[in-house]
């Protein structure tokens, strides 16, 4: 990330990896401080810590207003997953 950046770098999902304790808090943290200037990083996922939330410059809320789900329409592939 520091020698080549990519112009943007997703952590799809890290945000419920934080929740559940499968990664470090503080790796996060200084992924996010040492992210150079130029490039964009999007952390996704419900449950974001509050010191991700500080830290990001942008934080959003997607709220689900009807899913298919909720019907009985299972999850297919290339749309849900």
């Amino acid at each position: 990330m520091e020698s080549n950046p990519p112009d943007i770098l997703i952590l799809d999902e890290i945000n419920n990896a934080l929740h559940l304790k499968l990664v470090d808090l503080d790796q996060v943290l200084q992924i996010i401080e040492k992210k150079p200037p130029q490039m964009h990083l999007v952390l996704t996922g419900r449950n974001a810590h509050p010191q991700v939330i500080e830290l990001a410059d942008t934080v959003s809320e997607i709220v689900e207003v009807k899913h298919a789900y909720r019907k009985g329409i299972e999850p297919q592939p290339g749309i849900d997953y």
